[in-house]
């Protein structure tokens, strides 16, 4: 009997490696239109990395805060639109950040700052606006430091971002790099901040300022659903693969070796898509690369997070989705509360405080049990005038090892080393959050998928040009807060 061929029979093959958002919004891009036939493989057990979500107590749960913001690119926004239906949600922003020792609404709004700011950190402000014009410019190397000193002022850099990074990346801000605030902070000038502030204003709001979208089943819910969509598709997605290594002829990647409980399996393929971090793909290629290129990738860090998860048994602790914390003495960063998010009805009589505890494996929270962190995270919120009352059933804690990437002073030389090699290979592209370094947004992860997937051509070759000139805008994105 002839088997008639399937309607992906003669496409490029292309191995994915990792399921994080970009493996698995490059799978259903590319194969949403039938481009390629498509294999990822993911050693978690599930898919999406940390933008999956998960139920404590019966609350979604995210890892951390997590939004999908209205600014993302059109195709992204309508792919994501198209996917979810009614169940992605548009919601109202409402939290609040510590300046000065107050609570203010974040993000900014005009009339809440000017009654809730102290009046001498307000009067600050305007003096460092005024000012600006007749303040001496930082000499010395330019640093994350001196960018935000020079825009911002002494005010606003002292209070609350140079304690803020000292926190998320463990660094003194002059050991940070200017693409730290290039990257990580849209609001990098005095103007900028109030042209934020002024769009919040009634009669200047657009649809969807102030506001962003939110699955009613925790964030987890949109990669859930490019999974689905790219499998009924054709794409075959394996799990708990471990990826061993590699192969590669000189500049061509030849296979991908990977070990399951069947044994080890080598893959072949027309490309491979990488969206593992790139110190890990460094790790893997078999014969290794040069010395040079090997110790670059060593020097490239990342930052690590706990994640406490407090469940306590009563139906709202705030109402807000988010709080802030810039204060150095209080060692977590932000706090969520994920019924908050979704507008969560039930379950009744319980919710769940997430906050966000930056720290490496081997400081000293993170060899702490779940109790104990769950005992200083209430020490912490009684601290900030948010005192614990109710019930504590218990905490949960997540821990992730390559959280945030590092931009120290010397990040982009060694990580320009290793993209310039990998760029030199053959058969391999990559992209992502972790594949490029990129402290970026979900969407952005979603746009450089895309972004791939319109480079690649029907034989499974790359448009080189092309991609350069996708790198080139990858590079001006900015963190939505």
């Amino acid at each position: 009997m002839t088997v008639a061929p399937g309607p992906l029979s003669g496409k490029p093959k292309i191995t994915v490696l990792g399921a994080g958002p970009a493996g698995v919004a490059a799978a259903y891009a590319l194969t949403k239109d039938g481009k390629a036939r498509v294999e990822v493989l993911e050693r978690a057990p599930i898919a999406g990395g940390n933008s999956s979500s998960f139920m404590i107590d019966g609350i979604w749960c995210d890892y951390g805060s997590h939004r999908f913001h209205p600014v993302a690119e059109p195709a992204v926004l309508d792919s994501v639109k198209e996917l979810l239906g009614d169940d992605l949600l548009l919601q109202p922003r409402h939290g609040r950040i510590r300046l000065g020792g107050r609570w203010i609404h974040f993000p900014l709004k005009p009339h809440d700052a000017l009654l809730r700011l102290p009046p001498k950190f307000a009067a600050s402000l305007l003096s460092d606006s005024f000012l600006k014009p007749f303040r001496k410019k930082s000499t010395g190397p330019v640093t994350f430091s001196s960018i935000l000193y020079d825009g911002l002022g002494p005010t606003i850099s002292e209070n609350f971002y140079f304690p803020y990074v000292r926190k998320l990346w463990g660094l003194d801000p002059d050991k940070l790099a200017v693409k730290l605030a290039e990257r990580r902070i849209s609001g990098n000038s005095v103007s900028k901040i109030l042209l934020k502030m002024a769009k919040m204003l009634p009669g200047l709001k657009g649809k969807t300022t102030g506001r962003f979208y939110y699955p009613r089943k925790g964030f987890g819910q949109i990669t859930n659903a490019m999974v689905e969509q790219a499998q009924s598709n054709g794409a075959k997605f394996r799990f708990e693969a471990d990826i061993t290594r590699i192969e590669h002829d000189g500049n061509h990647v030849t296979a991908v070796w990977t070990r399951d409980g069947a044994g080890e399996l080598r893959h072949e393929s027309d490309q491979v898509f990488s969206t593992i971090p790139l110190t890990t793909l460094v790790r893997l290629m078999d014969p290794p690369p040069p010395p040079e290129v090997i110790n670059a990738a060593n020097a490239i860090r990342f930052r690590g997070m706990i994640l406490l998860y407090l469940i306590l048994e009563t139906d709202q602790f705030t109402e807000f989705d988010a709080h802030y914390f810039p204060e150095i003495h209080i060692p977590i960063s932000r706090m969520s509360e994920p019924k908050n998010y979704n507008s969560a009805a039930g379950p009744k009589g319980v919710t769940i405080l997430c906050a966000e505890l930056p720290c490496d494996p081997g400081e000293k929270w993170w060899g702490m049990s779940d109790a104990e962190l769950g005992d200083h995270f209430c020490d912490w919120l009684n601290e900030l005038g948010l005192p614990v009352t109710v019930p504590v059933r218990r905490c949960e804690t997540r821990r992730l090892a390559n959280a945030y990437p590092v931009y120290d002073l010397d990040y982009e030389q060694h990580f320009n080393t290793v993209d310039q090699w990998l760029l030199g290979l053959e058969g391999m592209l990559v992209f992502g959050r972790q594949g490029l370094f990129a402290h970026d947004n979900t969407h952005h992860a979603f746009a450089m998928s895309y972004g791939a997937v319109d480079c690649l051509d029907e034989h499974g070759h790359i448009d080189h040009p092309k991609w350069a000139e996708y790198r080139e805008h990858f590079a001006h994105h900015v963190v939505e807060d």
